[in-house]
């Protein structure tokens, strides 16, 4: 079993106002935290990346091509493989969620 405590785990702000936090890592997948500032947006984008995720808080719209999904709180979703899409904030709350990866994504290529 692999632990991690809280003080070593690394918060990066990917793009303004869009933070992320890995909490645990394996070989085949990993789980990460996130915030979404209001009017924040995270990039239009794809990866290799399986990627399910929950939000606790907020709402989420998803942009996928000319197709959008929003995501309130306790919503679930899952992005396949290679599937372009952008996230966007729309709201006056912060979006506070969970999302697993698989294979593991230590550092989202859309920072870059």
């Amino acid at each position: 079993m692999k632990t991690v405590a809280t003080a070593d785990r690394e918060t990066t702000e990917a793009v303004e106002g869009v933070s992320v936090t890995v909490l645990a890592s394996g070989e085949a997948m990993n789980v990460q935290a996130f915030t979404i500032e209001p009017d924040a947006t995270v990039p239009a984008h794809s990866h290799h990346h399986e990627q399910a995720g929950y939000l606790f808080a907020g709402h989420a719209t998803f942009v996928l091509d000319d197709d959008e999904h929003e995501v309130g709180p306790e919503g679930s979703y899952a992005i396949p493989a290679d599937e372009a899409h952008a996230v966007e904030n729309r709201g006056d709350a912060i979006v506070r969620g969970v999302e697993c990866f698989s294979p593991p994504r230590p550092r989202p290529n859309w920072m870059d």
